[in-house]
């Protein structure tokens, strides 16, 4: 399992294009479900709206047939008796030669379900349906005469066509004829009305299968243009921190260089003149002693001079790439020494001043803070023509500060960043890796000020307090 997995190892772009395109995904699918909710609840208001406008028109046509035919034989049935049989047959001759349409006809019962008119279906006439029931068991003909006995009415039902003998959906308005005991009325077959619901309905579903398209399509190029820039922006990034890599790299094996030759010219140009000088001095002495002479002490004690000489210049040296006093006595000591030698070497005057705090640098810190002292003094004596240097070292709520100020010609902070060496880029990256601040000032004056201040993260505890009463006369160290 654990191989499988180690093939899907995503890379930081891939990582930020599936950050960037999860969201998306997500949101345009719940976007495209409300939409395909939303779109589908509203057409079926409008298509439900639709049929009840159609069937209501249907409902009102047929009311019109009805009137109309009762108006045709009204004077009939309105000056006839209850049982004058001759005024029933005209009535219902007359209702049978009333067909429209395709499908249309009026149609006659009884009250007790016998059907007397009923023109495009014959084989009912005289027959008692009053059980007659369609394919979802609704009782049509005993419903008719029901809404017929209360007065007229609409009933929907299913009822086979004339045509063709199928069953379908039909509409059908009934009255009464109350003295003569008949249920009259007519019906429209609705399976137009629900073909144009259906139709309705295909073309919302239809549409928002075309919406869903829409979306989709929106989103895949979204997420293609996420996909794509996030890989053309990894690829530039990479590239440039290639580029920069590569620089900095050189910069690396250029400063090894120089440090490896100024290491080199110091023992060439000094240990190794003063050793020449020690073996020159012996190899007199010997000489001297092998003639019997009495000077040979001269030439020894000048060569015991020049080899405590090359001891001190080791030392020096040795300081330099680790001072021994920074793990020895604490940060302050090793800087006032790098200060005062500083000042020694080069004439400039310096002034160290600190704040002695009970919170100890760690050695992380105290390593960074004295290197960025070091390469500061190195660029003040190689390019600021300063004739004073300040360093100043105090703890505070905030952590640590270290500054180094010097009445030189100054420097501009972003081009000097550009420009130099690997110096000025050297002293950030050592601050930043402790979380700490860098920055370079420039004063009103004339000079610049090199600021570092390390966070509280990078001192220790205080020291017991009873140790340090039984032993007042200890040093704390920075």
């Amino acid at each position: 399992m654990r191989s499988h997995f180690s093939h899907l190892r995503l890379t930081y772009g891939q990582k930020l294009s599936l950050v960037a395109g999860i969201p998306l995904i997500l949101a345009v699918a719940a976007i495209a479900v409300l939409v395909g909710v939303q779109s589908r609840a509203l057409a079926e208001r409008e298509i439900q709206a639709l049929e009840t406008q159609l069937i209501e028109a249907k409902k009102r046509e047929l009311r019109n047939y009805v009137t109309q035919a009762r108006n045709g034989f009204y004077f009939i049935y309105g000056s006839a008796a209850p049982d004058d049989q001759d005024a029933k047959d005209q009535v219902a001759q007359i209702l049978s030669a009333m067909i429209y349409g395709d499908e249309g006809f009026f149609f006659v019962y009884d009250y007790g379900g016998t059907n007397l008119v009923n023109p495009r279906q014959t084989e009912m006439i005289n027959n008692n349906h009053m059980d007659l029931t369609d394919s979802r068991g609704t009782p049509v003909i005993a419903n008719l005469i029901e809404i017929a006995r209360q007065g007229d009415g609409y009933l929907t039902h299913l009822w086979p066509k004339p045509s063709n003998g199928q069953e379908a959906e039909m509409i059908t308005y009934v009255t009464s004829f109350p003295s003569w005991r008949w249920a009259v009325g007519t019906g429209v077959f609705i399976d137009d009305v629900l073909t144009s619901v259906a139709v309705a309905r295909a073309e919302v579903e239809a549409r928002v299968q075309r919406t869903f398209y829409y979306i989709s399509v929106i989103t895949l190029t979204a997420l293609l243009l996420v996909f794509g820039s996030g890989m053309a922006l990894n690829i530039r990034e990479r590239r440039l921190a290639d580029a920069k890599l590569k620089k900095l790299t050189q910069l690396v094996f250029d400063a090894q260089e120089e440090e490896r030759g100024r290491v080199a010219r110091e023992l060439h140009d000094g240990i190794s003149q003063i050793l020449v000088g020690v073996r020159y001095a012996l190899d007199t002495a010997r000489r001297r002693l092998d003639k019997g002479q009495d000077t040979a002490s001269e030439p020894l004690e000048r060569g015991i001079e020049n080899l405590g000489t090359a001891i001190a210049e080791v030392r020096r040296i040795s300081r330099d790439l680790r001072p021994g006093v920074l793990d020895d006595l604490g940060l302050g000591p090793a800087l006032k020494t790098l200060v005062d030698d500083f000042g020694t070497s080069t004439g400039i005057e310096t002034e160290f001043t600190t704040v002695v705090f009970r919170n100890r640098l760690d050695s992380e810190a105290k390593i960074a803070l004295y290197r960025v002292a070091q390469e500061a003094l190195t660029n003040i004596e190689r390019h600021s023509n300063a004739t004073k240097v300040t360093v100043d070292l105090r703890g505070h709520k905030r952590g640590a500060t270290l500054r180094i100020s010097d009445n030189g010609a100054g420097l501009d902070a972003k081009r000097d960043r550009q420009t130099s060496g690997i110096g000025l880029r050297n002293m950030q990256e050592r601050v930043e890796q402790l979380d700490g601040q860098f920055r370079i000032l420039s004063e009103t004056h004339g000079g610049t000020v090199i600021e570092v201040t390390v966070p509280l993260t990078h001192l220790l505890p205080p020291e017991d307090t009873t140790q340090t009463k039984s032993q007042p006369n200890e040093s704390v160290r920075v």
